[in-house]
């Protein structure tokens, strides 16, 4: 395995793939999804270029990372008060800065995500129709209590402060398991993140599910732009919305067979080159003084964040 960006992506993903002001809400509609295409690109794959910066975690070996995850999340997940998961997640900030991260975009993802699996997901428990306890800002009040089915409506419905807690604790912890996940992806290049995985035990079926579904990643989105721009460059005039619909129905179906074809393709070489279902790695290296005395240090603040 390679690290190097394919050259399409470099030649095509990068800039926008179609031109604007195309005169015509269906063309329009089909350039604004392979836009949003190469924008998926180009933010899925950033570690590309960002785990080769000289930096805090760019320096440190892959295994050492990924121990560091597991560690983390094991104390995110032990962690029941508000103070310890803040100061965990200003301790990510400070590794995410010491590695050269773009902070803005990371946080910015990392923010979403934890507004999507964390608060949206909490939010019911915020009222005292699920969490019972005392109302701090009360929203409806009703006649008297009602039963539905065997759940009690109480009188007054509002917003607990058990459940203010409870919220806020489920997001800060999908929010720092996030950060963590992506200090090790976004300073770690995909090769050695697997060959890290390998020497943790992870089963080689697991391995070689990622990895062809990685790089598959790559020959899809190459696939898709080269119908895309086959398909405009025949186009005499501009095309509707319902026709654009129906052509993006069409070749959605014809990238799920191309796929069948290409993995029993891609299985029948593998074993033609001799492929047995096991995953070997070659030139392992032995952890450095760095690595060792960075796992120690990690360690020890992982501890005291268990002791807080």
């Amino acid at each position: 395995m390679r690290d190097r960006i394919p050259p399409f992506l470099l030649s095509r993903a990068a800039a926008p793939l179609a031109a604007k002001g195309t005169g015509h809400r269906g063309t329009a509609f089909l350039d604004r999804g392979m836009n949003g295409l190469a924008r998926f690109i180009r933010t899925g794959y950033a570690q590309w270029e960002l785990s080769r910066k000289d930096g805090l975690f760019q320096r440190l070996d892959a295994r050492v990372k990924l121990s560091f995850l597991l560690v983390f999340v094991v104390i995110i997940s032990l962690k029941k008060t508000l103070p310890a998961e803040l100061a965990i997640a200003l301790f990510f900030l400070v590794l995410a800065i010491g590695s050269r991260l773009p902070l803005l975009k990371v946080y910015r993802r990392v923010v979403l995500l934890g507004f999507l699996f964390g608060l949206l997901l909490g939010l019911p428990s915020l009222f005292n129709v699920v969490v019972p306890g005392r109302v701090v800002m009360p929203l409806i009040t009703l006649r008297e209590p009602h039963w539905f089915f065997v759940y009690p409506i109480p009188q007054t419905i509002g917003i607990t402060r058990g459940g203010m807690v409870l919220v806020s604790m489920l997001t800060l912890r999908v929010i720092n398991s996030i950060t963590a996940s992506f200090l090790v992806l976004y300073t770690t290049p995909f090769s050695e993140v697997i060959r890290a995985l390998k020497v943790l035990r992870v089963p080689d079926v697991l391995l070689m599910i990622i990895t062809l579904s990685y790089k598959y990643t790559f020959l899809f989105a190459n696939t898709a732009e080269e119908m895309y721009l086959a398909r405009k460059s025949r186009l005499p005039v501009a095309i509707t919305n319902k026709e654009a619909r129906v052509w993006v129905a069409s070749r959605m179906a014809l990238l799920f067979r191309r796929t069948q074809l290409r993995c029993e393709e891609v299985f029948r070489a593998m074993l033609a080159r001799g492929f047995t279902g096991e995953v070997t790695m070659y030139g392992k290296k032995s952890l450095r003084g760095l690595d060792w005395g960075a796992e120690a240090c990690l360690l020890a603040v992982g501890i005291l964040f268990l002791w807080m």
